[in-house]
Parts: structure tokens; C-alpha cells; sequence
């Protein structure tokens, strides 16, 4: 076997340790750093409370900015959000897996953390792999604020997050230097109304095309 596939071999199994550990934290409450579709995240389960609220004091978050969470599908889904609307359904068609974070109602006994002032959950489906398969192994949301201290860059590779959060935190899951710009889009949805609350890597343009296609 060549030097560069034992390399990569050992590479793996230092990946699959790691992540194992991230799960393992994960189910004792606590929080890792982990890659998105976009930037790094702060990662924790988003049904602890206690863990939420460690996630918020990490990143030195203040109350009034609800924490976003990501699911594994819709069957998780269902288990967050009080009603998916068809505008939701729509969309979620077109940009699900995909940095689209939609606010819905939410279901009652989630942390305060999560919620904004009307109720609403900021979910989405992560495109990335890494994502998707920590809330599938752990079987629950988890959170994925962005892994800064607010007021700084989002982090786009590890060594950034590690700089912000080596003294805090333990479990750093490396998913290379990631793409994202702007973060995801944010959109609140109301029954069958929307509003944009921050316009990230999907363009109001694109939301307007893809509700307007399904007429």
C-alpha cells in the first residue's frame, strides 16, 4: 500500500474517532464546533435547554437573537414546528437540503433560546454531509449558530473556530475550508405570508422565482 493511502487511511480513522466523540458530547449536553453548508456552527442538542443556553454563552449571544437549529428532514421537522405551511412546503421543495433557514411556529417545551418573539423556530436542512449525519446518528435537532464571538467573522475552517474557542471548547470536526459568503437566508412565514428577515446565499430574486414557478 502506498504512503498516500495509508495517509489517507489514518486520516479517516482520526475523522471517525472524532466524530464519534462529537456525538458522544452532544448526548452529555455539550457543544462542539462543526461544519455547515456555509460556515462553521456551535453545535449542541437543540431539546437541552441547558446545552442551548451553554451555546449562547460560548458565543456571547444576547437574548434577543433566537438561535438557529438544523434538522436531519421533515419527519424532524414535524417534531419542532407546530404547522408547515404550503409557502413553506414550496420552498423547501426547491431549497431544502440548502442555506434556507425558515422561521415557523413552534411547537411547544423548546427552549426559550430558539424562539423569537412571536414563537418561531429558524430551521433548515443542511446540504452538507457532516451536518446531516450528526443530527441523524444523535436523532435530534441541533443547533447551528455560526461559530464566532458576535460581532466577529464567521469562521470558514477550523484553525479560524479553533482560534475563537480552543480555551471553550473540546470537539472541533474538521470539514475543510468551507464556501459560504453571506449565511444562510433567513425568511419568516406566517400562515401563507413571508418576510425576508436577512438575505444570505439565496437571493429574494430566487424566492420569488421558485414561489412564482408553482403557480
Amino acid at each position: 500500500m502506498s504512503k498516500k493511502k495509508i495517509e489517507n487511511l489514518e486520516k479517516r480513522d482520526r475523522g471517525a474517532e472524532v466524530f464519534s466523540r462529537a456525538i458522544e458530547a452532544l448526548r452529555r449536553g455539550e457543544v462542539i464546533v462543526f461544519p455547515t453548508e456555509t460556515f462553521y456552527g456551535l453545535g449542541a442538542d437543540a431539546f437541552d435547554e441547558t446545552a442551548v443556553e451553554r451555546v449562547a454563552s460560548v458565543k456571547g449571544r444576547d437574548g434577543d437573537s433566537p438561535i438557529p437549529i438544523i434538522v436531519a428532514d421533515e419527519k424532524m421537522l414535524k417534531n419542532v414546528v407546530a404547522e408547515i405551511p404550503p409557502v413553506a412546503e414550496r420552498l423547501m421543495a426547491r431549497f431544502w437540503p440548502g442555506p434556507l433557514t425558515l422561521v415557523l411556529p413552534a411547537k411547544k417545551g423548546l427552549p426559550a433560546r430558539l424562539l423569537n418573539r412571536d414563537g418561531g423556530v429558524g430551521v433548515r436542512v443542511s446540504s452538507h454531509p457532516l451536518a446531516t449525519r450528526l443530527t441523524r446518528d444523535l436523532g435530534r435537532p441541533i443547533t447551528a449558530t455560526s461559530a464566532n464571538p458576535s460581532g466577529k467573522e464567521p469562521a470558514r475552517t477550523i484553525e479560524e473556530a479553533s482560534v475563537y474557542f480552543c480555551d471553550k471548547l473540546n470537539i472541533f470536526i474538521d470539514g475543510g475550508r468551507l464556501e459560504g459568503k453571506k449565511g444562510s437566508t433567513v425568511v419568516a412565514i406566517t400562515q401563507d405570508e413571508l418576510r425576508i428577515i436577512r438575505e444570505g446565499e439565496i437571493s429574494s430574486k430566487e424566492l420569488e422565482k421558485a414561489l412564482a414557478s408553482k403557480h
